[in-house]
């Protein structure tokens, strides 16, 4: 079996903070330092999250989450520009996006294919929406467990069997290196049947992406941002285009090495070996032993007390009184972020239409059992 060469995607999201001029530099940077997509975020804040989740700290001090959300909201122009820009750049444009009405924009756009973040990993009504268009699909799988990453390849090959990559993810922004844990991509692959790849969050641009790449993983994702940006949503966690360039470097270099190998099993074992062990020299053993990790996929600790607020559940529109009848209307699929209380995984959302609440539920709060079930 070849051993893959990764397509290195180059995280934008919204550093273009919703300038045409600054997201074509972004792209022509991603080209030049060798990436092979430009990915980027269609935004509704009303997709996302409730106005009550809270504030995001950033350098100039906290912000309200749902307000910057709002604004990086564009008309489907800009995103049109975007795939136009990226297009005349000779780099393929992909983008994200958050929900059923986003999704039927990017359907809209005609878009070769379409990444999952994480969060969105659990909205199962997404995942159907977008399989339905029989395109290639990249899923995040931070603060996800097995069953969940399991459920969700189920939910997508009931509808089609269209090719389905997979990124491993720590979802903390900066991500610990140490808990990468980057020997999960093969075992991954050979349980779940789909391709794995990594996208990284952690700070050096090159230890998690080179690690990832001895392991077999088939896409590389890292953030880039341009020199000086300090203000966007992930700047703190992005490449410079300059060491964007030296990740692509190292990722390919190594990645050919194996590719020669890959015909020798034996050889192939000994090729990743040697390069590890480069990386080990370079970096220190325990610092590489740590990256790689064990193989078992499990929560990060960095995420594991995320699990349930950065996913989606069924929050509350606007305040529930006592006797409401639930319905699409005064429901949503949300992130619940920092401030207010999960409610319950979206494969309930249909379910718990034409039930009435027991009791007030406060708006953009999460919708429990509790609160409509009666004993």
């Amino acid at each position: 079996m070849p051993h893959p060469m990764p397509v290195i995607v180059a995280e934008i999201g919204t550093a273009h903070e919703g300038n045409l001029e600054r997201a074509r530099n972004l792209i022509h940077a991603a080209r030049d330092a060798g990436a092979n997509m430009a990915k980027f975020q269609l935004v509704l804040a009303r997709e996302i999250l409730h106005k009550n989740a809270g504030s995001v700290d950033l350098p100039a001090g906290p912000v309200p989450l749902y307000e910057r959300f709002r604004e990086l909201e564009r008309p489907i122009t800009f995103y049109q520009e975007l795939q136009r820009i990226c297009q005349d750049a000779d780099i393929q444009f992909l983008c994200t996006p958050f929900g059923l009405e986003s999704a039927g924009i990017l359907r809209s756009m005609a878009v070769d294919s379409i990444k999952i973040a994480s969060p969105e990993l659990n909205y199962h009504q997404l995942l159907r929406e977008v399989a339905g268009y029989s395109i290639p699909l990249i899923l995040s799988t931070g603060v996800a467990t097995v069953g969940d990453i399991a459920e969700s390849l189920e939910v997508i090959r009931g509808v089609t069997e269209c090719n389905v990559t997979l990124l491993h993810c720590v979802t903390a922004y900066p991500a610990p290196e140490e808990e990468y844990n980057v020997r999960v991509i093969p075992a991954l692959a050979n349980l779940l049947g789909s391709p794995v790849g990594i996208s990284d969050h952690s700070i050096d641009p090159v230890l998690v992406p080179a690690l990832a790449t001895t392991e077999g993983a088939t896409m590389i994702e890292k953030h880039i941002t341009l020199a000086g940006s300090t203000d966007g949503l992930d700047d703190a966690i992005s490449l410079k285009p300059d060491q964007f360039k030296q990740m692509v470097h190292r990722v390919r270099a190594i990645s050919t090495q194996l590719h020669e190998a890959a015909e020798d099993p034996v050889e192939l074992r000994r090729r990743r070996w040697e390069l590890q062990k480069e990386l080990s020299r370079e970096y220190g053993e325990a610092r590489v032993a740590a990256v790689l990790g064990t193989g078992i996929k499990e929560l990060a600790q960095s995420e594991s007390r995320n699990y349930g607020y950065t996913n989606r559940s069924i929050h509350a529109v606007s305040e529930l009184p006592a006797g409401t009848v639930l319905s699409r209307e005064n429901t949503a699929i949300l992130r619940t972020e920092k401030n207010l209380r999960p409610g319950l995984h979206p494969r309930y959302w249909q379910q718990v239409w034409g039930a009435k609440t027991t009791r007030t539920v406060a708006a953009g709060e999460g919708i429990i059992w509790e609160d409509v079930l009666t004993r």
